[in-house]
């Protein structure tokens, strides 16, 4: 049985379907055990498919969209029915289509997961220390508002567990990350994304109380996969789509 996880500002909406998937609950060998999703980290192609399918009935849903993400800011907008599918270059997915779970796929980065219940559109983004450098949430958004109308005040949004301030160590963070990132040091070395990603949601224009930050590290936490802890590894998910009326 798959574990998965919700983020309460998400799960009292009755529009949509959404959690967090662990490593627990699949079919894959170490060191991807179990519930790996990543057919890109050399798992066995039918250990990933039946773990995603595992994922897609816990989900009752037979759509499983994802991405193959390279850490930029690009953005795909589904408005149609789709077969599952992954998606190359981008690493947020927009989608208006009910039955469709968005998977992005983690081992340390964080997956935003933004719900509009009025314009009834669902985002997924993909959003390692790179994405949050070019603000793919930020883009996401634009994206939402112009394609389909949506008010970023109306916008909920749940940050899932990924690297924590405790382990999100970057020795080079003076080329790596620009200035204005540096007000969310924490120690000599070590940054809040968390709070990174809070910021640019607001300054975006969703509204505080409508964001929730899980606050699970995935370096501390074996519940999930993390490249920081032990590099070879696995990818885990974070889900959402829309509830068929």
């Amino acid at each position: 049985m798959i574990q998965v996880d919700s983020i309460a500002l998400l799960d009292r909406e009755k529009g949509i379907f959404s959690g967090i998937c662990s490593r627990h609950g699949g079919c894959s060998q170490v060191p991807y055990k179990s519930l790996n999703v990543s057919f890109g980290v050399g798992d066995a192609t039918l250990n990933v498919s039946e773990n995603r399918q595992r994922i897609g009935e816990y989900f009752n849903i037979t759509t499983l969209m994802s991405a193959r993400q390279i850490h930029g800011k690009q953005v795909a907008v589904i408005t149609e029915p789709q077969d599952s599918s992954e998606i190359d270059g981008v690493d947020a997915l927009v989608c208006s289509v009910p039955g469709i779970g968005l998977m992005i796929q983690q081992a340390d980065c964080q997956a935003i997961l933004l719900y509009d219940p009025g314009k009834k559109v669902v985002a997924g983004v993909h959003s390692g220390w790179q994405g949050s450098v070019a603000n793919i949430l930020q883009e996401t958004i634009r994206i939402m508002a112009l394609t389909f109308g949506c008010v970023p005040c109306d916008l909920i949004a749940g940050i899932s567990p990924s690297l924590g301030p405790c382990c999100a160590e970057f020795i080079h963070f003076k080329t790596e990350l620009p200035k204005e990132m540096h007000f969310f040091q924490t120690t000599k070395n070590h940054f809040d994304f968390w709070k990174v990603s809070k910021k640019q949601l607001l300054d975006a224009g969703v509204s505080e109380d409508h964001i929730e930050i899980t606050g699970v590290c995935t370096k501390c936490s074996d519940d999930y996969f993390s490249y920081r802890r032990n590099r070879k590894t696995g990818r885990f998910c974070s889900v959402i789509g829309l509830r068929h009326e």
